[in-house]
């Protein structure tokens, strides 16, 4: 139906005014502004896959816990009525005050990720559209504002188009730069990332954003007027990570990404540590790709156990020359100790960078990896991350690709990811195919 980057691909650069200023060295003031400002981290543990990051929060004042409700398991037809009457109330601004729009919204928001509404919504795009960007634009206040971007997000992954995405970047770009809310620019950054993927955006503009992101990273905010804003820089972090899922060679793109990455690994705020260090890893991980015939024969090289390595994957360029020292970084992150860094947070930095630290030091292995030997195979289990759907199967998250792309939609679909998981073709082609408990087994 459309071309809407549906492959798991597996498999310019910005000088920022952070990296101009490093030949003048850092100011006390800047490292201080640096640890002073950083948002707490918002890593924690998954109701159902513990230690899995998610970590920007959209919006302000709680929005997430008024859209968390709980999903009603009625078979009635009531909420298609609600879902028309909210979105003419978005639609017609006529009389409208800003708490009646924050509330239509909210209500918009919660229907769509708690059903799948393409028939409702469908034919109502070119109003809606309109109308959404018009809260954007005007940013009556910072409420309205960021679940409009919400609601944008929503509706283009409900209704996606080839054609979208060139009638919101403009707008989406503006907010993200000049709104004086770092909320709303965090709302911004993740809804260009979704506009992008599912709203027909080409891979040049694909890139196009993601050099904008990498700016916003190397300057730590400064560059949109979020001085070192982690809940910003982290978001920025995020949706470079999954715009480059949808990009088959990053190659070119590496060496800057990874110096911006890298550097963020010092950041005081854990959840931009843990976005930099899950963009590293997904950076190792495609820097390699299938064996092909040219490649020769695979070799019997073994890792540190004496297990064969997997060699079905070929090495093809170098990701960062000073890989030693980006080692010696993962570890201490994964073992990171200090009573100044909440438990919460260090629990986040160990699980992750574990991981992390696996796949720059050996980028077949995906998140989770696990050594252990399975006693009826004789392997190591390898990769254990999974995601239940209901109880009727899991997914296996054995890449960071699909991790990347798990945590996007998450982010944006928030409980009612299964919802459209099970329903929605282009999340369902956005990640691996569910594994039936039937079986027991996975590949």
């Amino acid at each position: 139906m459309h071309d809407l980057r549906r492959q798991a691909l597996e498999s310019g650069k910005t000088v920022s005014r952070k990296a101009q200023s490093r030949m003048s060295s850092r100011t006390s003031s800047a490292a201080n502004s640096r640890t002073n400002s950083r948002n707490q981290s918002r890593h924690g543990s998954d109701d159902e896959e513990a230690s899995m990051s998610d970590s920007t929060n959209w919006s302000v004042n709680s929005i997430d816990e008024l859209l968390s409700l709980e999903y009603p398991d009625d078979v009635s037809e009531a909420w298609k009525d609600d879902l028309a009457d909210r979105m003419e109330e978005i639609i017609d601004r006529k009389r409208s005050s800003v708490q009646g729009r924050e509330a239509s919204l909210a209500a918009y928001i919660h229907i769509l990720m708690s059903r799948y509404a393409f028939t409702e919504i469908e034919h109502k795009t070119g109003e809606l559209y309109p109308a959404l960007l018009k809260s954007v634009k005007i940013e009556s206040s910072e409420k309205e504002t960021s679940l409009a971007l919400r609601a944008i997000a929503l509706t283009v992954i409900t209704a996606p188009s080839d054609a979208v995405y060139d009638a919101l970047c403009r707008a989406l770009k503006i907010a993200y730069t000049d709104s004086e809310h770092y909320s709303v620019k965090t709302a911004a950054i993740h809804t260009l990332g979704a506009a992008a993927i599912y709203g027909g955006a080409s891979d040049p503009e694909i890139e196009e954003i993601m050099d904008s992101l990498l700016e916003i990273i190397e300057s730590d905010g400064e560059s949109i007027g979020a001085d070192d804003s982690g809940e910003v820089v982290a978001a920025a972090c995020e949706e470079w990570g999954f715009l480059a899922t949808s990009i088959e060679d990053v190659e070119d793109k590496t060496e800057a990404a990874m110096e911006a990455f890298v550097e963020q690994l010092e950041s005081s705020d854990t959840s931009v540590q843990v976005a930099a260090g899950e963009n590293i890893a997904l950076l190792y991980e495609k820097s390699y790709t299938e064996r092909e015939a040219a490649d020769g024969p695979a070799s019997d090289e073994e890792d540190e156990d004496g297990y064969i390595i997997d060699s079905s994957l070929v090495k093809r360029y170098e990701v960062y020359r000073q890989k030693h020292q980006l080692e010696h970084m993962l570890s201490q992150l994964a073992n990171e100790s200090s009573r100044r860094i909440a438990k919460k947070n260090r629990k986040a930095l160990h699980v992750n960078f574990n991981d992390i630290l696996n796949t720059v030091e050996h980028p077949q292995r995906g998140p989770r990896y696990q050594k252990a030997i399975d006693k009826e195979t004789g392997l190591r289990y390898g990769s254990r991350l999974t995601v239940r759907i209901h109880k009727t199967g899991s997914m296996k998250i054995d890449k960071w690709w699909k991790l990347h792309r798990l945590q996007a939609l998450r982010r944006v679909l928030g409980g009612g990811f299964v919802v459209h998981y099970e329903n929605n073709e282009v999340v369902f082609d956005s990640l691996p195919i569910m594994i039936s408990t039937d079986n027991g087994k996975s590949d």
